[in-house]
């Protein structure tokens, strides 16, 4: 097969679509599909000769239209060559460049970027689940009808979750078309705890966009009622500011540590390095650091929300708390800070529950879905040339 890949993030940068189409990319390469992958990024002359397969960049920070515009042409140029679209960001411009391409689609969806995009434009202020619900001002509704339309214009789609799968389904995408396929973890050979610059017993780790979802200002808010804690933060994200604002406010800037973008490597180091790892957002679809953390044996403190408890499951590799509980967070890392036994129980549990995310059943699960989306479209074109 030749697969053209559209993402909105890529290494360097960090977050789970970052994670996974390297991934995905470099594992069908091996079983020898030809793979091109046309990104978004700040960095245009980052090195990606240690890749496998080709990676085209484009300029992120430029006028918005003409990125579209590029992005479009881009995809056209390259999909030419193609046997399929694989669409993990760039949706909207992927679906319009396929209207000349024509290439059978597989799309993954991996959370809501109508909400996204509401929230961080401060159109609406309402968590994920009453945003599937609510009606909204036109350009709310326009956002909901654009991600819509592109997912209808996909052959497939794959989601993380079967949380996600339903919602998707509620969009009003057709069930048959929803194919659910875990996300996978495979961390990086010979990691190395790092250096953490603090001096506190316990050390807990959070590794994200700093958004205003992930409600890290809880978290900071919560160490400072733990005597003997301090908080490793990796991502970068527009609430950076006022998080540390928050803690020098607190007085308890030095229990903090603001990482910013790290590479999976070091990130995952810095993950190594820590006791408790922990995830406070109102919403996921299947968060991939979280199985990350997992598969590191590190304890996981996490909200009940989206595919999270399809991933950590309460008292074996983790402790799951409400979302709306405000004194919940609080209780389960007081919980593990003062049990080292409890953490090394959950951690043995964590390596006991990782086996269903295999990269393997993941990349043969998604190689397949690809074949057919490919082989169904040949027969279609086949047949609608006979008649």
């Amino acid at each position: 097969m030749n697969i053209l890949i559209t993402a909105g993030i890529f290494p360097p940068d960090i977050g789970g679509p970052a994670t996974y189409v390297p991934q995905i990319a470099c594992a069908l390469t091996e079983r020898g599909h030809r793979i091109l992958v046309v990104t978004l990024s700040d960095c245009l002359d980052y090195d990606d000769s240690l890749y496998s397969f080709r990676v085209i960049r484009l300029p992120r920070l430029i006028f918005k239209p003409w990125r579209w515009f590029l992005t479009v042409l881009t995809i056209i140029k390259f999909a030419k060559d193609m046997d399929s679209l694989f669409i993990n960001g760039l949706a909207m411009e992927a679906v319009i460049a396929n209207f000349i391409s024509r290439k059978p689609v597989v799309l993954k969806i991996v959370g809501d970027i109508a909400w996204e995009r509401a929230i961080g434009y401060g159109w609406v202020k309402d968590e994920f689940e009453y945003f599937q619900e609510k009606k909204y001002s036109f350009k709310v509704e326009a956002l909901k009808a654009l991600r819509l339309w592109w997912s209808r214009k996909a052959d497939k789609i794959i989601v993380p979750s079967r949380y996600l799968a339903r919602r998707v389904r509620d969009w009003g995408v057709p069930e048959e078309n929803i194919v659910v396929i875990y996300n996978a973890v495979e961390l990086p050979n010979g990691i190395v705890p790092a250096e953490v610059p603090l001096k506190t017993p316990i050390k807990i780790v959070t590794v994200g966009r700093l958004v205003s979802w992930k409600r890290m200002d809880e978290v900071i808010e919560t160490i400072a009622r733990l005597s003997g804690a301090g908080l490793v933060i990796v991502g970068e994200g527009p609430e950076r500011e006022n998080l540390q604002a928050l803690a020098e406010g607190l007085g308890i800037s030095n229990r903090l540590y603001f990482a910013g973008t790290k590479s999976k490597r070091e990130a995952m180091a810095l993950m190594a390095a820590c006791d408790i790892f922990v995830l406070n957002s109102t919403y996921e679809g299947l968060p991939h650091v979280v199985l990350e953390a997992i598969e590191l044996g590190l304890p996981v403190v996490a909200t009940a929300v989206g595919g999270t408890p399809e991933v950590v499951l309460d008292g074996e590799n983790g402790l799951l708390i409400d979302r709306f509980d405000e004194a919940g967070l609080g209780k389960a890392l007081k919980q593990l800070i003062l049990s080292p036994s409890e953490r090394r129980r959950l951690a043995r549990g964590a390596h006991r529950s990782i086996d269903q995310f295999s990269l393997k059943e993941m990349i043969e699960k998604t190689e397949a879905l690809l074949e057919a989306v490919i082989d169904e479209t040949t027969i279609m074109n086949v047949v609608g040339k006979d008649t």
